[in-house]
């Protein structure tokens, strides 16, 4: 279970456009690392729009803002293309950064239980260790209260 304060897992996958990225080419930024379900859902979209909408604000408070989801890049491409999305979208089909931050969890919907990502976004501070984490976020809002708690 992590922990604020422990260093954030490392990882490299590739972005929408099949460009590895990987979490130590942000260190001196700080990071806001949101993992979310699935591209082109209702939730997912407000939450993606609202980053976008604010994601001046946090190039302005130097903040590098990258969603993750288990979706391919050609998803992640059109989902970009659809709603502007200006911020890195990286795909992990293989779960391997959304099962080092524990967001892989067990899910109820509807009375039916499955397993899928848990919306959560961490804070990853200049050093690359966890500053802030946010389980269970609501879409619409967690841009802003992100940006609040920045200052």
């Amino acid at each position: 279970m992590l922990e604020v304060g422990m260093k954030a897992p490392e990882f490299t996958l590739p972005d929408k456009e099949g460009n590895p990225v990987s979490l130590k080419d942000f260190l001196g930024k700080k990071i806001v690392l949101y993992f979310y379900p699935r591209d082109n859902t209702p939730g997912c979209t407000k939450q993606a729009c609202a980053f976008a909408e604010s994601y001046n604000a946090f190039c302005e408070k130097n903040v590098q803002v990258i969603g993750i989801s288990k979706d391919s890049t050609a998803s992640h491409v059109k989902f970009a293309d659809k709603y502007n999305l200006p911020f890195i979208l990286i795909s992990d089909p293989g779960r391997v950064a959304i099962e080092a931050y524990g967001v892989w969890q067990e899910k109820k919907m509807c009375g039916k239980v499955s397993m899928g990502v848990v919306r959560t976004t961490f804070i990853i501070n200049e050093e690359g260790n966890i500053e802030k984490i946010m389980p269970k976020v609501k879409p619409d809002t967690n841009a802003a209260e992100i940006l609040e708690y920045l200052g």
